[in-house]
């Protein structure tokens, strides 16, 4: 069959699913990762062929699709502030609203890049995209990194290797952890922050297939996380050190409040791109 004829159905048959632009992203997201074809090479060679058992590959990436498996797990990878990161459905995939966050951490420590005592510790880990992206961009730094999962630990640890930073990975329970034993002068997380009672707005992608461990928390201690990072960083940040976290965008005040109440200082919350309240900053000496 020729690609451009499977190309029609192919976007048709999951047009009922994604709109038909996204439906044509994914068509050459897959064309380039599995076949080194992109789109000019197909519209330069229109009568280029898929075999019987090409046909059967695309046919089963076309049906998990309309199960609503994330593209990104289909392909193993995504992109992230620049960079390839491997993910799986033992990891979150990373999302653009975290960049800003990463933008916001280089930015504000900028005058401290070249420093090699600058020591950062993220929380929560997942894919490891934070601590590389911050590793990557602050090349003098020592980063850590901590998860529970010891799954998403072995991606996050791939990740550095495919991205050639060293990172200290870490694993702990830090609901249990009593204390860092180190000190640091950022500390970071993107915690598990969505409540149970909203999971009507997650899409179905999201909801099935990426980890809710990562994901959700209580509906009556939503702010869970943050409490005990709180409470750790006010014995493990170092003098001026920084504590950033990304938040749920309906609990803005509340976590700026909670931070106030552990007699944080300088605190800051900002909106994303998309104008929901997304990433705090605050000190504590």
């Amino acid at each position: 069959m020729k690609i451009k004829d499977y190309r029609s159905q192919f976007i048709q048959k999951i047009s009922s699913i994604y709109d038909i632009g996204e439906s044509e992203s994914f068509f050459y997201m897959i064309l380039e990762e599995k076949h080194q074809l992109k789109q000019i090479d197909l519209a330069l060679n229109p009568d280029l062929i898929f075999s019987v058992e090409e046909i059967q590959f695309w046919n089963s990436i076309l049906h998990q699709l309309q199960q609503e498996i994330p593209i990104q797990y289909l392909l193993g990878k995504t992109s992230f502030y620049g960079l390839d990161f491997e993910v799986n459905a033992d990891v979150l995939i990373p999302r653009p609203e975290t960049e800003e966050l990463i933008e916001w951490i280089i930015a504000s420590h900028k005058t401290k890049d070249e420093s090699p005592n600058t020591r950062i510790l993220d929380i929560g880990t997942g894919s490891g995209c934070i601590a590389i992206a911050l590793a990557k961009n602050m090349l003098n730094a020592q980063v850590f990194a901590i998860d529970i999962s010891e799954k998403a630990l072995a991606t996050a640890k791939k990740n550095a290797i495919i991205n050639e930073v060293t990172i200290t990975f870490l694993e702990k329970n830090i609901l249990e952890t009593a204390d860092l034993e180190q000190q640091f002068d950022i500390i970071v997380s993107n915690p598990p922050y969505v409540r149970n009672q909203e999971k009507k707005e997650i899409k179905k992608n999201v909801l099935d297939h990426e980890p809710h461990l990562a994901l959700f928390v209580e509906d009556d201690d939503a702010l869970l996380f943050y409490k005990k990072i709180a409470e750790l960083a006010k014995t493990n940040l170092g003098e001026g050190g920084k504590l950033f976290f990304e938040i749920n965008q309906y609990l803005g005040n509340e976590t700026v409040d909670l931070l106030q109440k552990m007699n944080f200082k300088n605190i800051e919350l900002r909106k994303d791109i998309y104008g929901n309240d997304r990433m705090i900053k605050a000190n504590f000496k």
